[in-house]
C-alpha cells in the first residue's frame, strides 16, 4: 500500500467533500472534530483517516444530525451511524458520497452494500444516470485537481465495470435484432471502457447482437469482420487516445477501412471535437457523447 496516497491539503478535503476550508477550520478549531498533522516544516496537512471522518460527518450532517451532537461522539461512533445511514438512505447525493468513502478506503463491502441498497430503489440504468454518472464526473475533477491517485481510480472504475457487466450477462439470452451485429472497441492504448461498457448493456437490452472487443485494438482488425456478409456496425470511444496530432491520421485509417463496404462507423467521446471539421466518409458518424448516441439508436 506504499502508493497510496497518505496525506492530503485542506484543499484537497473540500474538493472531495464539497465543504469549504473556512468551514473545516471552523469545525476543527471550535469543535475538534478533526486533527490535522505538520510536516517538520509546520505545513498542515491531513491523513486518509481525517478524510474518511469528513465524509462521514458530512454524510451525518446532511441528515439532519447538528454539528455540535456529532463532535460527541466518539470516532468509532461516527462511523456506525454514518455507515448505518448510508445503508438504509442510499439516495443519490448520499450515495455518491459513501461511493466516496469507499474509494479512498478501498472498502468493496461498503460499496457493494451501497450499491444494493440503490437496487430496492432505482433500476441499474436509473443507478448508472443518477449516481454513478455524476460520481465519475466528479472522480474526472478530482484527478484534475491531483487529489486522487490511479489506484483510487482503478479501484472504483472496475468496481462499477462489475456492475455493468454482471447486468449485461443477464440479458445475453433476450437478443432478438439479429439483422445488425455492433462490434465494440477502444483504439490502441485506450483503457477507459466504462462509457463503451454502458454502451454494449444499453446495446444488449435493445436486442442487438453486440461484440464487445474491449481496450486497445489495432485497427486492422477489423478487417476480420468485413470478410462476411452481416452488417456491422462498428463503435469506438475515444477519450485519451488517439493523441490530438493523430487524430486526424487515425480517421484517415478508418476511412481507408470503411471504404466501399456498406457497414457503419461511430465514434464518441471528447477527441470527436479536434475531427469535427474533416470530411469524412458518410459511413462514418460522430456523436460528442453516449447519451447523443443513445438518442438514435
Amino acid at each position: 500500500m506504499n502508493n497510496i496516497k497518505q496525506d492530503f491539503t485542506i484543499k484537497d478535503l473540500e474538493n472531495i467533500s464539497g465543504i469549504k476550508a473556512h468551514t473545516i477550520r471552523i469545525w476543527e478549531k471550535r469543535y475538534n472534530l478533526l486533527t490535522p498533522k505538520r510536516t517538520e516544516t509546520n505545513i498542515r496537512f491531513y491523513t486518509p483517516e481525517n478524510l474518511t471522518k469528513l465524509l462521514n460527518i458530512v454524510l451525518l450532517n446532511k441528515n439532519n444530525y447538528k454539528i455540535s451532537k456529532i463532535a460527541a461522539m466518539s470516532d468509532d461512533e461516527i462511523t456506525s451511524q454514518s455507515r448505518e445511514l448510508a445503508f438504509s438512505i442510499a439516495t443519490n447525493d448520499e450515495a455518491i458520497n459513501t461511493f466516496k468513502v469507499s474509494m479512498f478506503q478501498f472498502d468493496k463491502v461498503l460499496f457493494n452494500n451501497t450499491y444494493h441498497k440503490l437496487l430496492h430503489k432505482k433500476t441499474f440504468r436509473e443507478i448508472f444516470k443518477d449516481v454513478f454518472i455524476p460520481f465519475l464526473d466528479h472522480i474526472g475533477l478530482l484527478w484534475h485537481t491531483e487529489t486522487l491517485l490511479p489506484a483510487h481510480e482503478h479501484f472504483i472504475s472496475n468496481l462499477i465495470a462489475q456492475k455493468i457487466q454482471l447486468n449485461t450477462e443477464k440479458l445475453q439470452y433476450s437478443i432478438s435484432n439479429t439483422n445488425k451485429t455492433f462490434v465494440l472497441f477502444l483504439p490502441e492504448n485506450e483503457i477507459h471502457e466504462l462509457g463503451l461498457l454502458y454502451l454494449n448493456y444499453e446495446l444488449v437490452l435493445r436486442g442487438f447482437h453486440t461484440i464487445y472487443l474491449g481496450q486497445s485494438l489495432p485497427l486492422n482488425n477489423l478487417n476480420y469482420f468485413l470478410e462476411g456478409d452481416r452488417e456491422i456496425c462498428f463503435i469506438s470511444s475515444l477519450t485519451i487516445q488517439p493523441y490530438d496530432d493523430k487524430v486526424e491520421q487515425y480517421f484517415s485509417e478508418i476511412g481507408e477501412v470503411m471504404q466501399n463496404t456498406n457497414n457503419q462507423f461511430i465514434a464518441v467521446g471528447r477527441k470527436i471535437e479536434k475531427i469535427k471539421h474533416l470530411e469524412l466518409n458518410d459511413n462514418i458518424k460522430l456523436y460528442d457523447s453516449i447519451p447523443d448516441l443513445l438518442k438514435v439508436l
